[in-house]
């Protein structure tokens, strides 16, 4: 690797920072995902958690954090692109918000195979 594609590389690091930054600062949703992960991970440590457990509740989390920046994103290019109210981009932005809302329930599911039984 060139030392120019080395810093594209690196400097690329820096946007995805900034965009984890602002979703935090003007997403409640986000702020709540992550809350949320913080007490799932607290819960692991004290539950105990083997290591494929820790591994299907990094990738719930891992995707519940990705799909609501996603959907937090694809809110912000709808409004972009369409500052007037229109039915299409109500519905793009409501099967986005969908999506999110389908994952959380599989996260949640997921959450209580796992934690359920070790707890009861």
């Amino acid at each position: 690797m060139t030392a120019m594609k080395a810093i594209r590389f690196f400097r690329s690091f820096g946007f995805a920072y900034s965009g984890i930054k602002a979703a935090l600062k003007s997403e409640q949703n986000i702020r709540f995902h992550f809350t949320a992960a913080a007490i799932v991970i607290a819960a692991g440590f004290f539950t105990g958690l083997s290591e494929v457990e820790w591994m299907l509740v990094t990738l719930v989390i891992g995707g519940m954090l990705a799909l609501e920046m996603f959907n937090s994103s694809m809110e912000r290019i709808v409004d972009l692109a369409s500052p007037n109210l229109h039915p299409l981009a109500k519905q793009a932005k409501d099967m986005a918000a969908g999506a999110v809302l389908v994952f959380a329930i599989a996260s949640a599911i997921i959450g209580l195979l796992i934690f359920l039984p070790k707890w009861f």
